[in-house]
């Protein structure tokens, strides 16, 4: 029997290689879980990431079914495609967990998220605010001779770009919803 030949370099048959099949690229998911509206249900869900050092960009709970006593989470994550993988698999394991949805792999989806935002100034600063809010549709839902409050709904790089643009013009506040998501309909 002749031995088997392996090129110098060729790390076709190395035992290094075996990861090869792994991506180290960070991937943005949006993932929905459905459980029981329940106590201790958001606590052993937020717990499953915090266990293993998974982040969590974004959550948002509602119940969604009064009757039947679900709710919905929606959870943005970053991780890599086997991480998001593993996620999704040991969420899917919980026993409130009905189901789980990747929204990312699942095709398009429609994602806003709300923020309100206080912004304190006066004189030319004041109506530049004013000015910004129209052109990204944000409306004042509070008024003071000192400050506006500004409500804006959109996707988290619209929030984001507002809130940029108010900084400099006084903003001392902002609350933001975190992201709500549904696929789209076919």
């Amino acid at each position: 029997m002749a031995p088997l030949k392996i090129k110098k370099g060729s790390s076709k048959h190395s035992a290094y290689n075996l990861r090869s099949n792994f991506s180290d690229v960070q991937e943005r998911h949006t993932l929905t879980v459905m459980v029981d509206n329940e106590a201790g249900v958001l606590a052993r869900v937020i717990g499953l990431f915090s266990g293993r050092g998974y982040n969590i960009d974004s959550l948002t709970v509602a119940e969604v079914d009064h009757e039947g006593h679900l709710s919905r989470i929606t959870i943005v994550t970053t991780g890599t495609p086997q991480v998001i993988e593993q996620i999704k698999a040991q969420l899917g394991r919980l026993v409130p967990v009905h189901d789980v949805h990747d929204l990312t792999v699942e095709g398009a989806t429609v994602e806003r998220e709300l923020a309100l935002m206080r912004v304190e100034g006066t004189g030319e600063k004041r109506v530049e605010a004013l000015r910004l809010a129209d052109i990204f549709r944000a409306n004042v839902v509070d008024s003071t001779l000192d400050s506006f409050t500004f409500q804006i709904t959109g996707t988290q790089e619209k929030v984001d770009a507002f809130a940029d643009l108010m900084r400099p013009l006084g903003m001392t506040d902002i609350a933001r919803t975190g992201v709500a998501a549904l696929s789209r309909a076919s």
